[in-house]
Order: C-alpha cells, then sequence, then structure tokens
C-alpha cells in the first residue's frame, strides 16, 4: 500500500499573520522585528523579500532595503500561537496526529491517504490548503511524497502558495539535480566537507559509496544522509510533545586543546541553537552547555539569566562564560549548547523600542515644557471606548495615530488622539483575530 506523508508549511507566517489582522497591510512590504542596534528580522512578507530582505537579517541592514511603503512591527507571539492553534485544528480533523515542527510547520500522515493515487493525493492537499484559507485567511504551501524528507522539500519548493506532489518511484529522479543543502541535515559544515570531494548536489551524493559517505561525513550521518539523498525514508510521523529545549552541539574531527578554539567553536553553535530558538517561537531562561572529554566523560554546565529573550549576544556570551578550559579539563571531542526555560515571548527587551533623546536647544528665552514621551510604540495593541480595536501607526508629540481594523473589518479608518485620552487603553493582541 502506498505511503504519503504531507508537510504543511504556513507562507512567510509571522508577516502574513500582521497583514491577516492588520488588513491596510495587506500587500505591503512587511518586516516583524525590533529595531533597536541588535534588532533582527523574526519574519519578512514576500512583498519585502524581492527587496532582497530575509529573516534574520540585522533590522538595520533591511531598515536601508525597504521601500517608503514599507512597514516595520513588533512580534505579537500570543497572535501567531492563536492562529497556529486554529490552522492545525484544521489539519487535525483529517489527520489526527500530526508531528509538529514549529508554530508554522507540520508533518502528517492522513490516513485516508493509505494506498491513494497520485490524483487523488493532490485533490487532498488542494481541498486542505482551501480550508486553511477559508477558515483562518493563511496560506499554507503543502508538499506530499513518500516519506518526510520528500514531503518537507516538496512544500519548500511549492513556496509560495503552492502544492506539490511528488509521484510514488519518482524520488530520487526529483531530488537528484538539488544542491546538497536542501536536504534536511546537511548544514554548511558537512556542505564543505561534501564539496571537497566534488560532491554538490543529492544525486552526487546518493551516487557515493557508503564508505566514502561515512568516510566523509562520519558513521552514522554519512550513512543516513546518503540513504536519504536516495530517497529512501521510513521514517514515522509521530506527533511531540511541548518544546522543552532546543539545542545544537558538535563533535569535531580533532579534540580542541585550547580555549580560544573552543571559545569560537561554541559560538558558532550558539547560533544554531539560536536559530531553533527562533524557529520556535520562543525565549529561554537559561542557558546550558556540555563538553564532553577526549575519554567520553561528559559535563554540564548551566546558568540561568535574569529575564527570558531569545537576544543571541546575550545568550552566546552566557554559554562563553560557562566554558572550561581544556588546559584544566583537558581535550574537548564534543561541545553543545542548549537553550531551556522556554515560554512564548510577549515583550522582550530585543523588541523594546528605545525613544530617541530630545535634541538639547540652548536659548535664554524661556521654553515650554517638553512633551512627555509617547506612551504609544508602533505596532501596539489598543482598544478605544469608541471606535473599539485597533493598532498604533504612529506616536510623537502628544499624539498617537490609531488605526481601527482587525481579521474581518478590511481596512481601517486611521484616528489621532491626544496620547493621554482617558478612552484609549492597551487592547490583548488576540483582540484582532475576531
Amino acid at each position: 500500500m502506498a505511503r504519503w506523508v504531507i508537510h504543511l508549511d504556513l507562507d512567510a507566517f509571522y508577516a502574513s499573520a500582521e497583514q491577516l489582522t492588520r488588513p491596510t497591510l495587506a500587500g505591503r512590504p512587511v518586516l516583524v522585528g525590533g529595531t533597536g542596534p541588535r534588532g533582527v528580522v523574526a519574519g519578512a512578507s514576500y512583498e519585502s523579500r524581492a527587496f532582497g530582505i530575509h529573516s534574520a537579517m540585522p533590522m538595520a541592514q533591511a531598515r536601508r532595503l525597504l521601500p517608503a511603503n514599507g512597514v516595520i512591527v513588533p512580534p505579537r507571539f500570543r497572535v501567531y500561537e492563536r492562529l497556529s492553534r486554529e490552522v492545525f485544528a484544521v489539519v487535525t480533523e483529517v489527520a489526527p496526529v500530526l508531528e509538529k515542527i514549529s508554530l508554522d510547520e507540520a508533518f502528517a500522515e492522513p490516513p485516508s491517504l493509505v494506498g491513494a493515487s497520485f490524483d487523488e493525493v493532490t485533490s487532498f492537499c488542494a481541498a486542505l490548503r482551501a480550508r486553511i484559507r477559508s477558515e483562518t485567511g493563511l496560506v499554507a504551501s503543502i508538499g506530499a511524497g513518500d516519506g518526510k524528507q520528500v514531503a518537507k522539500i516538496a512544500s519548500d519548493e511549492a513556496k509560495p502558495d503552492g502544492l506539490l506532489v511528488v509521484p510514488q518511484g519518482t524520488e530520487r529522479e526529483f531530488l537528484a539535480p538539488l544542491p546538497v543543502r536542501a536536504l534536511w541535515g546537511i548544514g554548511p559544515v558537512a556542505e564543505g566537507k561534501l564539496r571537497f570531494i566534488g560532491v554538490q548536489t543529492l544525486g552526487q551524493l546518493a551516487a557515493l559509496s557508503e564508505p566514502d559517505a561515512v568516510a566523509t561525513l562520519g558513521g552514522v550521518v554519512g550513512r543516513d544522509l546518503r540513504r536519504l539523498a536516495t530517497g529512501a525514508d521510513d521514517r514515522p510521523v509521530a506527533g511531540r510533545a511541548e518544546t522543552k529545549q532546543v539545542s545544537a552541539e558538535t563533535t569535531f574531527d580533532v579534540d580542541i586543546i585550547d580555549l580560544a578554539s573552543l571559545r569560537t567553536e561554541v559560538r558558532r553553535i550558539a547560533v544554531g541553537a539560536h536559530q531553533r530558538l527562533r524557529k520556535a517561537g520562543r525565549v529561554a531562561r537559561t542557558v546550558v552547555i556540555k563538553l564532553r572529554h577526549t575519554d567520553m566523560h561528559t559535563v554540564t554546565r548551566s546558568e540561568t539569566i535574569s529575564a527570558p529573550t531569545d537576544d543571541l549576544a546575550e545568550l552566546s556570551a552566557t554559554a562563553e562564560r560557562l566554558l572550561i578550559d581544556p588546559a584544566e579539563f583537558g581535550g574537548i571531542r564534543l561541545a553543545g549548547v542548549a537553550y531551556s526555560g522556554l515560554s512564548v515571548p510577549h515583550q522582550d527587551a530585543l523588541f523594546t523600542l528605545a525613544a530617541p533623546a530630545a535634541p538639547v536647544v540652548e536659548s535664554s528665552a524661556p521654553s515650554p515644557a517638553p512633551a512627555a514621551p509617547s506612551e504609544w510604540r508602533q505596532g501596539d495593541d489598543v482598544v478605544h471606548e469608541e471606535f473599539g480595536t485597533g493598532w498604533v501607526q504612529g506616536a510623537g508629540h502628544g499624539r498617537v495615530t490609531v488605526r481601527f481594523e482587525h481579521r474581518s473589518s478590511g481596512p481601517g479608518i486611521a484616528r489621532t488622539f491626544p496620547q493621554s485620552d482617558p478612552a484609549l487603553t492597551r487592547g490583548d493582541p488576540g483582540d484582532c483575530l475576531c
């Protein structure tokens, strides 16, 4: 009986959620993230990607590329969580077991597709995409194939707003021309090792002998990745518990014996763990490092920081503080970094928008009292006693401009108020989902 796995990925999820719940932003370049000196792009709409902007780009660089009609808003993870639950509630009606990878991505193996034909799978996926759009307003790309790896790559190839079903028996042909980095599990280090021996595509990796793959990538990893490159993938789709920790680790080809080299490696590993933290839409309170000695003895150390964060600089610096000097510990064959104590960020320091200091002007004449700094920032959710739910488009000089709209309202009207207007109060981010 033919096995069919589907991979669902919500297109530009964070930015799409903002465009959905703030209809004035539809069709405009939208960035989600912090605008401080260390702010990064957490999400970018497809309209902004046309200008070379992408997720994880420094916000300062993204600002320079953003056109005049572009908008930057802070993340609202409570909104993203609610929308994620809505989408996956639709999917679980037809696929009870979901393997959720993040807020916007999951595998499923629908029971109704066991033994189904290519046309039946295509119709099923098209109907599911249409239902998600109709019931939630979001766009999902779906890939389908006989295993998780092919389904995942198919959904990547289908983006944006697409569907790609890989016919049974054509998996190896589908994968062959793709670059090795398309394979889940091949990062820049493995890519470099493969390039060194002349392997740049999945077809070339599949054609390697198993001994050559093992010699290049290591024992279990080499065998598994070569097998996946052929299209063979019998891994089950299994439900996952709520993520409690994200981590990354590396086994070194040569033991590390000096602290400077260890710090360099741990900084790189911290970046990998951080990418998983951001993908999970979480902030972390505790940093854990793992060090394995040449004799296989393992030591772990941890530190809990003052407030949950996803600030890479703070997390990485904490990991470095926990290191043990190899001159004392001995040669290190493996190092790992983990972030735990995870939670949903509501207002993290990374996303705080600091108001610029007012210029000082010297004058002998009496000066009027300066306006109080605005209590509002662009992107804040608000409620007005008369006009209802809205969000702050701009604030300053004692005034605040609010756009009144939500998911089902269509583009709303903008109104300006004194910033201390008692009828205007902070809103619940979930109000925009009505």
